[in-house]
């Protein structure tokens, strides 16, 4: 017999027939001789309702007041549905997430999970009932009582950290799409249905933008192993299944605030290459790269800065025993990226050896703005400068000269208390089908672009720091490699990407440091465009296939940034549904039939 957690959404229980459909495939699972658990949101558009009275209000409602107010709608469900229950029969209790002994962090509206006590629920589960549980909300703590809600996807979260606080064979999220796709039905209604994604690659798309999972459930689950299993609500069909590594022994306590980075990994072995001042227009990454993949050469990390005039940058690194044939193709391809030939001072090849990649890595660095500036400050504090960046949702790169490396690992693995994780597994090549599981648009964010940043450490630390202070979560994190050198001091350029609704209070922030840069450029006008699959390690043309299918359409690409299972482009916001579309199609992902997405 199987303990199951169901999460139910707010579409799947969006009416009383709805409710009464959803109750019927409870006591279904039942009877198959499960012990089960449900999770539920509001229903439909409660939550917008709810938002709009107290806006009828007053615009400015206190945080405190709206979590007491927006808790209103999960349990409104959790009677509803329990009741539908009892109607067919099936013996149900309803609890709000105080009641099942869900505890957070005082921080309302926003809160993380510190723990469970699922003490109750277990004595429910042993009395033959289906608990019902009011998901997105929990109770700040058992001296102060305190309601809170988990923000944005929190019944998902809710769901998850209950999986893993029962220790349940499974949690089947239920959704209005028959799982996980390789797009947005929304905008590809051919999008495909895939069979399996792992942890790592849901966590990328998740935190692109992709709506059926919230990235911070996932994290959860990668974190103590527990198995998603996301369904449509209309069918019974099997759904996608989420593949969690075998976790470490890991406390429940601190459920969402422990550890937040598993690792430091070390790869010794690396070498840039990079071409200064290529032309800013469409197919320039896809000539480049497309060479590379002809030659067989295997890159590591891609960097595209921001332009300046009418160039910018292009920087890669691959392992030292392909340094010969990669500096040959670079060398032989940047004569034809010039605007005139015979100008040597475009597209020119510089190549640096004796370099390394150190990264931090782990689940627990979704939302936590401050990772990656830690890191930073670790380094600084060190004395080791940062050549290059490289950011995801689960892992933080930066290549620094080989040299630091003894001590940039021993700094790290003290900073962050782990251990060096020998040989990771990303990067190595490895055999997987297809190279690409998604593709991502995101046309939410902004471009910071920060001018002539002196080129010494500490400067990432205090910017990103300063970021983290103020609760801005940083997405992607370019620096320049094109130095200038000013009032002698070497200066470059650093890019970032950050959700637009944080991008006016970040220019704020950093206008309080007072030395450092020059100036500091926003970009709303963009979208970023991404690839996710762990089959791309070891893959050369699969880069050159993304850039390629940008090329085709005329889409420029303003910056570039990748990691070991991820590529990001950001292209102008116009251009961004057909960018997603170009590379979809790229990649072959389009499924035979149309999905049909539930109103």
């Amino acid at each position: 017999m199987a303990l199951i957690v169901q999460k139910y959404g707010g579409t799947s229980v969006g009416s009383v027939e709805r409710i009464q459909t959803v109750a019927q495939r409870i006591q279904k699972t039942v009877q198959q001789g499960n012990t089960v658990v449900v999770v539920v949101s509001a229903m439909g558009k409660t939550t917008d309702t709810l938002v709009s009275l107290a806006q009828e209000i007053t615009a400015n409602p206190s945080r405190r007041e709206m979590d007491m107010l927006l808790s209103t709608g999960e349990q409104v469900t959790i009677a509803l549905m329990t009741m539908a229950l009892q109607e067919i029969g099936q013996a149900a209790i309803s609890l709000t997430g105080a009641q099942v002994g869900i505890v957070t962090e005082a921080e309302y509206s926003r809160a993380r999970i510190l723990s469970i006590k699922p003490d109750r629920i277990k004595r429910h589960l042993d009395k033959a009932e289906v608990v019902v549980v009011a998901g997105f909300q929990g109770i700040s703590s058992r001296e102060n009582l305190e309601i809170t809600t988990l923000g944005r996807g929190g019944s998902d979260t809710s769901a998850v950290a209950l999986a893993a606080a029962l220790k349940a064979s499974f949690c089947e999220i239920y959704t209005d799409v028959p799982g996980i796709l390789t797009t947005d039905p929304r905008i590809v209604p051919e999008a495909r249905l895939m069979d399996e994604i792992t942890c790592d690659e849901m966590l990328e798309l998740a935190s692109l933008g992709a709506k059926v999972l919230h990235p911070r459930a996932v994290e959860i689950a990668r974190n103590y192993g527990v198995r998603l299993v996301v369904r449509s609500s209309w069918s019974d069909a099997p759904g996608t299944s989420v593949i969690s590594p075998i976790p470490k022994p890991r406390s429940l306590e601190g459920l969402e605030i422990a550890k937040a980075v598993d690792a430091v990994e070390f790869d010794g072995e690396q070498a840039k290459i990079a071409l200064l001042r290529v032309p800013d227009r469409p197919g320039i990454a896809a000539r480049l790269f497309g060479e590379i993949a002809h030659q067989q050469v295997d890159v590591d990390l891609i960097i595209q800065s921001i332009h300046e005039g009418n160039s910018n940058d292009i920087a890669f690194t691959v392992i030292n025993n392909v340094l010969t044939k990669a500096e040959a193709v670079a060398e032989a391809i940047a004569p034809a990226l010039r605007t005139t030939p015979s100008n040597v001072t475009e597209a020119e090849v510089m190549v640096e050896t004796g370099v390394a990649k150190i990264s931090i890595a782990g689940a627990g660095m979704i939302g936590r703005p401050g990772i990656a500036a830690t890191m930073f400050k670790t380094l600084a504090e060190a004395n080791i400068n940062i050549e290059m960046i490289s950011t995801s949702e689960v892992k933080v790169s930066c290549v620094v000269a080989k040299e630091d490396g003894d001590r940039a690992i021993k700094v790290l693995c003290e900073a962050f208390d782990v251990e060096l994780s020998p040989n990771p597994v990303a990067s190595q090549a490895v055999e997987v089908s297809p190279p690409v599981r998604g593709v991502a648009l995101d046309q939410k964010q902004a471009q910071i672009a920060i001018r002539h940043v002196k080129d010494k450490p500490g400067m990432a630390a205090s910017i990103f720091g300063v970021l983290a202070e103020n609760n801005i979560s940083v997405d992607t994190i370019i620096q320049s490699q094109r130095c200038r050198i000013l009032d002698g001091m070497p200066t470059r350029d650093i890019a970032f990407t950050v959700c637009e609704g944080d991008a006016k209070a970040a220019c704020q922030v950093l206008s309080s440091l007072s030395d450092g840069f020059d100036e500091v450029i926003v970009d709303e006008d963009i979208a970023k465009v991404s690839i996710v699959g762990a089959g791309m390690v070891g893959q050369p043309g699969v880069a050159a296939k993304f850039f390629g299918a940008l090329a085709t359409e005329n889409i420029n690409i303003k910056m570039i940034a990748t990691s070991e299972i991820k590529i990001s482009c950001v292209v102008p916001k116009e251009q961004g549904v057909k960018a997603l579309k170009a590379v979809h199609q790229a990649f072959e992902l389009a499924g035979i039939e149309k999905v049909e997405v539930s109103a």
